[in-house]
């Protein structure tokens, strides 16, 4: 066949296709647009969440600004740069960037060196030597968008892979500060039972000196000291839990376990959720959360795997061609060799491939109907976690003053009934009962400002703060 009938066969071919194109292949070309609806009261209502149609966000605060706290900044920067979750992560987005790069590279030819020699002889004849010296090169051309959607499938599933590293940066970030915020917390509280343990242990020193003058009985020494034992005991506890959160810490810094670095509490403080939930929270803040935009993105994937499985109902379109030097002319053995060309066109219609493609098929648009219903799930998920975190923040705002107010009146009872068994007025066991309220108080106390930096930082991420 000449070179002239092959480029001939070629362009029918091709004509065919285009105008199978025109008739049949409408729509397999589409690109992804994000229609899934969700629910308008995404925050709720039961804690009368304003929803502003516009306005700032905390989380498009970087997490650099929202801590403020220099040896918190310093862990947090450690942790990214160590932490083998993310490392991980990272790998996994490098993986997807190659593997789009192979989809990208599909428009292209392939070309191959393939050698070939042969010894023959018949009939103790004289061996002939044959060989052939070719360039191979084979082509598909995405006539009805095959490569196209699987590259479009591709540079989603590399937006998956980013979304999913940012979704455990976001982490790791949220897990150092609350760590940190408990080391804080767990010293004021060790500060607290180390200053308690001082004052019971003169309260003790008292009760003994009035029972050694007959002015108190043995059993109230003997309470005094349980109660000072006690204290005792929890600063053994507060101490062990100290170390078991700096070793978490250390975890995610992948290093051996030791000491992490910290202020006093207080020191700096974090962003407060009154201004936001007063002034309204933006409802497409949401869009800034790496698992809703991963979910978009998987809805995505799932779009343009369902046009390449659409996509292979159609003729498939094959260009190939072999160019080389050869010394078998069709049995024929020449020497010196000649030129060798060959060109073929070759189309391929799916008939009846055993019920493969429409199976394919059925199973892409399933897909693509689960990830949308998970994609409103996590658009629901993501509003209930901010409604969470707004409710936390304003019970712990509550209580801070009811613990504020408790304390200052238990530090007062406990003065003057220690005053007031210092002369003999007073029993031990409301002495006792004055110092063991006045420490839960304190821890309490203690805890609930915990609980309320917590709050917040929940809030920060769940409105997708952290991946700036």
């Amino acid at each position: 066949m000449t070179k002239y009938q092959n480029m001939k066969i070629l362009k029918n071919i091709l004509l065919v296709a285009l105008v199978s194109l025109m008739l049949t292949g409408c729509g397999i070309y589409n690109k992804y647009e994000q229609k899934t609806e969700t629910p308008a009261d995404v925050f709720g209502t039961s804690n009368n969440i304003k929803t502003a149609s516009d306005g700032a966000s905390i989380a498009q605060v970087s997490w650099r600004e929202f801590f403020t706290d220099p040896l918190l900044q310093q862990l947090i920067e450690q942790v990214l740069a160590s932490n083998t979750d993310l490392n991980s992560a990272r790998i996994a987005v490098e993986k997807s960037l190659a593997s789009l790069t192979a989809a990208k590279m599909a428009y292209l030819p392939s070309l191959y060196f393939a050698p070939q020699g042969t010894l023959s002889s018949f009939d103790k004849s004289p061996v002939s030597k044959t060989y052939t010296l070719p360039l191979q090169l084979s082509m598909d051309i995405d006539v009805f968008g095959s490569i196209t959607n699987q590259k479009r499938a591709a540079k989603a599933v590399v937006m998956q892979a980013q979304m999913q590293e940012e979704a455990v940066r976001t982490n790791l970030i949220s897990i150092t500060a609350q760590q940190y915020l408990m080391l804080q917390v767990l010293d004021l509280q060790l500060e607290i039972l180390t200053q308690t343990d001082s004052l019971w242990n003169k309260s003790l020193e008292t009760e003994q000196a009035l029972w050694e003058n007959g002015k108190a009985y043995s059993t109230a020494v003997n309470q005094m000291e349980a109660s000072y034992l006690n204290v005792k005991t929890q600063i053994a506890d507060t101490r062990r839990n100290i170390i078991a959160v700096e070793n978490a810490i250390c975890k995610l810094l992948a290093v051996s376990p030791q000491h992490i670095n910290r202020q006093k509490w207080g020191t700096s403080t974090l962003h407060h959720a009154e201004a936001i939930i007063q002034t309204g929270i933006p409802a497409q803040m949401l869009e800034n959360r790496p698992d809703i935009r991963m979910a978009n993105h998987a809805m995505e994937e799932a779009f343009y795997n369902t046009q390449a499985a659409r996509s292979a109902f159609y003729p498939n379109i094959t260009l190939s061609g072999l160019l080389g030097w050869t010394n078998d002319a069709g049995g024929i053995v020449v020497n010196p060799g000649k030129m060798l060309f060959n060109a073929v066109a070759q189309l391929t219609q799916p008939i009846f491939a055993r019920g493969k493609l429409i199976a394919n098929k059925k199973i892409a648009q399933l897909t693509e109907e689960d990830l949308q219903k998970k994609y409103v799930q996590t658009v629901i998920n993501a509003g209930n976690e901010v409604n969470e975190a707004i409710a936390d923040c304003m019970t712990a705002r509550e209580k801070n003053g009811y613990y504020q107010r408790q304390v200052q009146v238990l530090r007062e009872a406990y003065s003057g009934t220690h005053e007031l068994m210092d002369n003999g007025k007073a029993s031990y066991l409301e002495v006792l009962t004055a110092q063991e309220s006045l420490l839960n108080a304190q821890l309490s106390e203690a805890m609930n400002m915990y609980d309320a930096a917590e709050a917040v930082i929940a809030l920060y991420i769940a409105l997708g703060g952290g991946t700036k």
